[in-house]
């Protein structure tokens, strides 16, 4: 029997996975129904009212499980909160959730592991055969700390839920991610002023193109990752122009190596002056906020939309291979532990365009795993061998991502999706084949060139940095 925690995309997928495979499991929700933050009634959602899906429905339903016809390009949340009750409806996954449970502590006990959880005040201790952690990304906000005191109303965009927060405030909103950007547009129509302040300059991209949602389009010639860096940084200045025309900074970096904003609009109002933007903050006295560049303004209102960090309160960093130099633990394919066969995390990735069905592969190999390992095959075997040599290295596809923590855990799409693809195949296959596969690294059969690749690769730069 294998622990689920969580009930939201990334839990249900996983418990889908586990299903198909008949390998029981019993899952674990803090609230009281499925759909994670994605129903903006569950307590510790970090919804927002106005809050939409920055990818399209086409690039993230779960595959075996469209969206309706009716739902729009873009879903608004109380679409998407349906999409996942519905979701475990149709294949009975609540009959297998505990919910309106916390789980308090998960820790290995010989072979197993204990996890502790609570309801309605009472504990239970049960052993099981492994743990699978889907408890999500986006719920520990990351809060930095701001040069001084400030006297009036300072909030996270965790905390956001509808703009009449707004409401004749002078506002400065601080970081333009995706959820940044869609606060600011909320805050253009009841604030009496909005300023956005950045540190570090963004891509900005339109959620259409000629009436197409922008991640549907291209794909179909596969070109050089450079140049397709520098094409699609020039087809997007050729749109809708660079952020210095709007006054904001220009990245420091080239496309694809930080997660793009999805949102035109905020240039749209910076460009009508219903955005003022800011440089990074310098300085804070009472309603006072002064600026990198020396300007200053009052507010009575300061929206933190920096994001959020990695957080398992339930599991010592210790058992997730997580160094407190790391903004991430260190695991193969950001799931797979080195040492620790029956731990996973599930869904601490991401990528652009990955979607849930990318997700729901991911659980897929886990459960192919769990299986395979169940039965002891070679496969199995196999696979333990390269999960432990490529612990901590990221599939990147050759992008330098930039050194933030939200980006510890981000992924090439297509080298991940690759690589999942290449192991699920090999754990699918039959004893007989995986006794002919004359594919070998060392005495392991069945590992593939590009994975020994990898092997190589991790090995030459751990060869580097010792000397």
């Amino acid at each position: 029997m294998y622990a689920v925690i969580g009930a939201g995309p990334m839990g249900l997928a996983t418990a889908r996975n586990l299903q198909k495979l008949n390998i029981p499991f019993v899952g674990f929700e803090l609230h009281s129904d499925v759909g994670g933050l994605w129903d903006i009634d569950n307590p510790h959602s970090t919804m927002y009212e106005t809050a939409h899906l920055i990818s399209s429905k086409q690039m993230t339903e779960f595959e075996a499980y469209p969206m309706r016809d009716s739902v729009a390009c873009y879903p608004h949340h109380s679409e998407l909160r349906q999409y996942f009750q519905d979701f475990a409806d149709q294949f009975d996954l609540k009959s297998r959730y505990e919910f309106s449970t916390r789980v308090i502590s998960a820790s290995p006990e010989g072979d197993g592991w204990r996890v502790i959880s609570e309801c309605n005040g009472a504990q239970q201790s049960r052993l099981f055969d492994g743990v699978l952690i889907a408890n999500g990304t986006l719920h520990k906000p990351n809060m930095p700390t701001l040069p001084g005191e400030f006297a009036s109303h300072l909030m996270h965009s965790s905390e956001y839920r509808n703009p009449s927060v707004f409401k004749d405030k002078r506002v400065l909103i601080v970081g333009c991610g995706n959820s940044g950007a869609d606060i600011a547009v909320d805050a253009v129509h009841h604030a009496k002023s909005v300023d956005i302040s950045l540190r570090r300059g963004y891509y900005f991209l339109p959620k259409f193109i000629k009436g197409r949602p922008i991640d549907t389009l291209g794909g179909k010639l596969k070109l050089p990752r450079q140049a397709k860096q520098r094409m699609d940084a020039a087809m997007i200045r050729m749109i809708i122009g660079k952020p210095s025309d709007y006054g904001l900074p220009d990245p420091d970096y080239r496309m694809y190596e930080s997660h793009p904003v999805v949102n035109s609009l905020v240039l749209h109002h910076l460009g009508h002056g219903d955005i003022k933007p800011r440089r990074d903050i310098s300085g804070i006295k009472g309603h006072t906020v002064s600026f990198s560049d020396g300007e200053s303004s009052d507010y009575d209102l300061i929206l933190m939309a920096t994001g959020y960090l990695l957080d398992y309160p339930f599991i010592d960093r210790k058992h997730l291979n997580w160094p407190a130099t790391q903004h991430a633990p260190q695991l193969y394919m950001n799931v797979f532990h080195p040492e620790y066969d029956n731990l996973f995390m599930m869904g601490m990735v991401e990528a652009a365009g990955l979607g849930w069905e990318g997700r729901n592969q991911q659980a897929r190999l886990v459960a192919l795993y769990i299986k395979q390992r169940e039965q002891n095959s070679a496969a199995a075997d196999n696979f333990d061998v390269v999960k432990r040599a490529l612990s901590g290295v990221t599939l990147d596809g050759g992008y330098d991502y930039i050194k933030l923590a939200r980006m510890a855990y981000y992924v090439n799409k297509e080298e991940y999706l690759a690589t999942l693809a290449e192991h699920t195949a090999k754990l699918q296959m039959e004893e007989g084949e995986q006794e002919t596969d004359n594919k070998t690294f060392g005495n392991n059969p069945s590992i593939g060139y590009r994975l020994r690749h990898k092997i190589f690769n991790k090995k030459d730069r751990q060869s580097d940095t010792s000397v």
